[in-house]
């Protein structure tokens, strides 16, 4: 793929699961990849199986050392790290904090590092990974609920802030994806997300298709977008099935 062959790609969250595959097909379509993830070991296994760079530490953090190590220029940013966070609105702000900080504030700052150079050279893409969770909902995880609408929102607002400009913006939103994070979803996982998982490769294929498409939405489960319109059409109806949800995850506890 013209866009990718030779390109400066960054990949954080990418010791495993959405991040290593992302990574790994970057690199085998001949980018030049930073592999990024807070576990230094993760990072590293992943970046030497691959030829890549590894740059382990804090998402928010990684531009200026990504760059530098891809000589002087990122072409592709994919913010994939992220947190699953379960609970309702009681949960610990701690919990809350955390969510919003890696799940959209990490996106906000990496973008701020990458989009003066992007604009002036008229060229950039932004990859959000951020679950059909950010277009729906998922039980159990409020959390994760709210902070993966926020990421949605920020990749729709940099898309038709910038588009005319030369960004690039893609926003992944799968269900159910067979990796820890959805191990750690627990029964709740179980119940909406296990029965229709893909594997982390299914999500690269699907991103590289809507990249070759130059399409902002990238949904590994197309159904999704069935249950997107009709949560838009008749949002009484949609909540009505969802609560019904709930009552079962409830009962099965």
């Amino acid at each position: 793929m013209g866009t990718v062959d030779g390109a400066g790609v960054v990949v954080t969250g990418a010791g495993g699961g959405i991040g290593a595959a992302l990574a790994r097909r970057f690199a085998a379509e001949g980018a030049r990849v930073v592999v990024n993830d807070l576990d230094a070991a993760k990072a590293e296994a992943v970046a030497a199986g691959i030829g890549a760079v590894a740059l382990p530490g804090d998402a928010s953090e990684v531009v200026g050392a990504a760059r530098d190590a891809l000589g002087g220029r990122v072409d592709i940013y994919c913010a994939n790290a992220g947190l699953g966070s379960p609970g309702d609105p009681f949960a610990d702000e701690e919990v809350w904090a955390s969510a919003w900080d890696v799940n959209v504030m990490a996106h906000v700052r990496a973008a701020r590092e990458l989009l003066p150079d992007w604009l002036e050279r008229g060229a950039g893409r932004f990859v959000s990974t951020v679950s059909a969770a950010g277009l729906l909902t998922m039980i159990g995880a409020a959390p994760y609920s709210v902070t993966k609408h926020g990421a949605l929102a920020f990749a729709e607002w940099l898309s038709l802030t910038y588009r005319h400009r030369g960004l690039k913006v893609h926003a992944i939103c799968p269900q159910g994806v067979r990796t820890d994070m959805l191990t750690s979803a627990g029964s709740a996982g179980e119940l909406v997300l296990a029965p229709t998982a893909i594997e982390p490769d299914d999500v690269a294929d699907a991103l590289f298709a809507a990249i070759a498409d130059e399409r902002f939405l990238v949904l590994p489960h197309p159904e999704v977008a069935a249950y997107y319109q009709a949560r838009a059409a008749e949002p009484d109806r949609w909540i009505g099935g969802m609560n019904h949800l709930q009552q079962k995850w409830e009962a099965g506890q």
